[in-house]
């Protein structure tokens, strides 16, 4: 569908909406986030607008779940009308997904830079990867996300599929990546650098992520444990797939 024609469809009147408000806080809305420095940006083009929904949506599903949240929560909460809401997404669905997305991305950037700016040795990398991956997939955000999933996934199959597909690039790909590096330069010998990476990461999990996803932990596990964990997993791993002089 056009933009122009969703924008217009995304006007219609909603349950617990004033047909003219609505119709009239959308066009403000979009007339407001959609001038760009060359004229007028498409509708649903506006990253900063896009952000802001994200944004109000994320608030909401922490604090309420994701049945729970409503898009007329979710509307009051970033601040912007229905209507323009179902200019940039589908609907709750859909924005979910955008949230985890976003935050996936996130991390997936920050793990990036361990690997780009530590050129140390081998373990220190290893180390800094873990350390992030960890604290990351335990954090209150992560765990609540899969939670949330895992409660809608069999009337949902979409949304899980969305949720736990693999992107082009994640954790494992990052992690792979920089291990065919070392076997290039001598300093490792893996056959299988795919299963390799998957094994590094399970190594630095055990009692830490099931835990945290079953609510025998209910708080984030502190930095000195999840640093405890990980060398654990750098010693075992090396130990296999250290290149033998």
């Amino acid at each position: 569908m056009p933009a122009l024609q969703r924008a217009d469809a995304s006007m219609a009147p909603v349950e617990g909406d004033t047909p003219a408000v609505t119709t009239l806080q959308a066009r403000a809305d979009l007339a407001s986030a959609d001038a760009g420095t060359n004229g007028r940006r498409a509708a649903g083009e506006d990253p900063v607008k896009r952000e802001q929904i994200i944004d109000g949506a994320k608030r909401i599903f922490m604090a309420v779940g994701f049945d729970a949240a409503s898009m007329n929560d979710i509307t009051r909460e970033a601040g912007v009308s229905k209507g323009t809401i179902y200019v940039y997404f589908d609907g709750k669905e859909d924005l979910f997904a955008a949230m985890i997305e976003r935050e996936r991305a996130k991390v997936v950037a920050s793990m990036k830079h361990v690997m780009q700016t530590n050129h140390g040795p081998v373990d220190a990398v290893l180390r800094d990867f873990g350390v992030t991956f960890v604290t990351h997939l335990c954090s209150d955000t992560t765990v609540r996300g899969m939670k949330m999933v895992l409660n809608v996934s069999e009337r949902m199959p979409d949304l899980s599929h969305r949720f736990f597909s693999a992107s082009p690039e994640n954790g494992y790909s990052i992690l792979r990546a920089y291990l065919e590096s070392k076997i290039a330069e001598g300093l490792l010998e893996i056959e299988d650098t795919d299963l390799a990476a998957r094994q590094f990461i399970e190594l630095c999990m055990p009692g830490l992520f099931k835990r945290r996803l079953f609510g025998w932990l209910p708080v984030p596990p502190d930095a000195d444990e999840i640093d405890r964990t990980v060398r654990s997993a750098i010693a075992m791993f090396l130990k296999f797939y250290i290149a033998k002089k």
